[in-house]
């Protein structure tokens, strides 16, 4: 589930690998959403389609956008109506009754853009209900790639390109697009990689990785040794520091 994100870029069945846990926990976000029959939805950041699907199947009629055209062409492939789009630069006017987006927005630069867009977008009464990386998601790992970045002279800019607001702030910027806005609450959720940590950062920072060149080995070894005191289990099982703000708005 992939937004603008210049760097970064994506494979869709790297991502599936390394982070089946992203549709799976964004489930709760579907039942929150509470798709209709009939209903006309816009998964926004739709990345291979796994969310959407499940949206799908309560009978809604579903249009899938996404940055990727990596993870378009996979959301096609299951026969879905996925567009490569740039959820900043939404051009839909009141077609939908919903839209739903899952760990997206903590990767879009402009919120206010992006919810201007969504509004646009939204039939009256429409409703625009997600999740995403909220203040402090990642924030121990994001402090590890800085420090790599310093250490080995990259460019720390690509570190944590993440918009990670209060709920209080996302709340001001929905409310700022002329959405009502039901809830915005923001949770911590400590989150197990599968794959480890390692894993994780090949599909969430791979570009960034990639910036230091014939070093990309010892910086990675770096980052995982700064890490691994606070990051893993007594089984040695890896964990991110995930704090996630889930909201529901209304266009009235």
């Amino acid at each position: 589930m992939t937004a603008p994100e210049p760097s970064q870029t994506w494979d869709a069945g790297s991502y599936q690998h390394h982070t089946p846990f992203v549709a799976k926990l964004g489930e709760d976000v579907v039942a929150l959403l509470n798709p209709q029959s009939r209903e006309r939805i816009l998964d926004l950041g739709c990345g291979d389609g796994a969310l959407t699907r499940v949206i799908i199947k309560h009978g809604a009629d579903v249009v899938g956008v996404d940055a990727s055209a990596s993870f378009v062409a996979s959301a096609k492939a299951a026969g879905i109506d996925a567009r490569v789009a740039d959820v900043q630069r939404l051009s839909f006017d009141e077609e939908f009754d919903a839209v739903f987006t899952n760990a997206v927005l903590h990767w879009v630069p402009d919120h206010g853009a992006m919810a201007r867009g969504v509004h646009a977008a939204l039939v009256p009464g429409g409703r625009f209900v997600g999740e995403f990386g909220g203040f402090g998601n990642v924030a121990a790992i994001s402090t590890a790639l800085r420090m790599a970045a310093a250490q080995w002279g990259a460019d720390s800019s690509l570190a944590a390109p993440y918009n990670n607001p209060t709920e209080g702030e996302f709340a001001a910027v929905l409310e700022a697009a002329g959405f009502r806005v039901e809830q915005a609450f923001t949770f911590a959720r400590p989150t197990l990689l599968p794959t480890g940590m390692r894993g994780w950062l090949e599909v969430m920072r791979g570009t960034y990785l990639d910036s230091f060149g014939d070093h990309r080995e010892d910086a990675l070894s770096s980052i995982l040794a700064a890490l691994e005191p606070s990051m893993t289990n007594a089984s040695g099982e890896w964990f991110a520091d995930y704090v996630r703000l889930r909201f529901v708005a209304i266009k009235p």
